[in-house]
């Protein structure tokens, strides 16, 4: 049985305009699932759907064989969620935001409070207890949106970019902790802008791009299935103002114009060095390399973004 199950999902909002259509997911249980998309593709509002906070049109959603509109209390219980915006009550401490949400579970008091002491430890948040979350940095904040996801040991623990804003250590330190939780069966479903994250602790993934999955399999599957290596270009002055598509390959300026990447097929080389001619710049280092999850993502998101233009 999946974990998260959605078939032909849609969603319109007021003014019409289409969220989600027709999206299609599945991820099963003990996965390390990574949900990519550029800005406005629908990961957040799918989200917003799984967890019960958002309506939608038509669709079918389902955790672990639950209806989530039919059986509302009992999917919402098995998700702890961690949302990108801090939403904690201004009123509350941090070890009353613990022990409240354990509540909002049906967990007794005492329970709620042992639970609470053990994940403010475990999170280095115990001697910030009786602050408000407004007297927190940004890293103890995003820590305590991650102990409140955990407090009623959800099925699932859905994240919705969870290391923005955060510093490299940090990071690391969340990146091991979800490995962890996630070795121990904890199924994790993951949004980030960061694909090298997403590379680093997904085991599967799918691409959403204008409201539908247009990839979905295995991160070392979706990696492998360009067949292709990739050509990084060093360049001696940078260039501002370049083709974002060369034949049907995608290319991307990277290092502020000072490189170009596009994957490596038959022609495309010589036509990038002639544009590169014609604007005068010259070439300082080239490298070529394997596929990473960003080269699929970017990938694959121009390619539905140029069939979606020539609709």
């Amino acid at each position: 049985m999946p974990a998260i199950q959605i078939k032909n999902l849609t969603k319109f909002y007021r003014n019409q305009f289409k969220a989600l259509a027709d999206l299609q997911l599945t991820v099963e249980p003990g996965q390390f699932f990574g949900f990519l998309g550029p800005n406005g593709a629908g990961k957040t509002t799918t989200i917003g759907v799984i967890t019960g906070l958002a309506n939608f049109q038509s669709g079918d959603v389902k955790v672990f064989g639950k209806d989530v509109r039919k059986d509302y209390r009992e999917t919402r219980a098995m998700i702890g969620l961690v949302p990108q915006e801090f939403n904690f009550d201004p009123f509350l401490s941090a070890e009353q935001i613990l022990t409240y949400e354990a509540g909002y579970f049906g967990i007794p008091y005492r329970e709620g409070k042992k639970r609470a002491e053990e994940w403010l430890k475990f999170f280095d948040l115990w001697s910030k207890r009786k602050d408000g979350y407004k007297r927190l940095s940004g890293g103890m904040k995003r820590r305590l949106l991650i102990a409140r996801a955990l407090m009623h040991d959800p099925k699932i623990l859905i994240l919705d970019e969870p290391t923005a804003g955060v510093d490299l250590e940090l990071r690391y330190q969340l990146w091991s902790f979800l490995k962890d939780l996630n070795s121990k069966g904890k199924t994790i479903f993951l949004t980030t802008h960061y694909i090298e994250e997403a590379e680093k602790l997904c085991t599967h993934a799918a691409i959403v791009h204008q409201g539908r999955v247009v990839a979905q399999d295995s991160v070392d599957k979706l990696i492998h299935g360009l067949h292709a290596e990739f050509v990084d270009l060093d360049l001696k002055t940078a260039v501002y103002e370049f083709p974002k598509q060369v034949g049907d390959v995608q290319v991307v300026l990277t290092n502020g114009g000072r490189g170009l990447s596009f994957q490596e097929k038959p022609g495309i080389v010589n036509k990038v060095l002639h544009i590169l001619h014609e604007k005068g710049i010259e070439i300082e280092k080239v490298g070529v390399r394997r596929p990473t999850l960003e080269d699929a993502f970017l990938t694959l998101t121009a390619k539905k973004g140029a069939a979606g233009s020539d609709a």
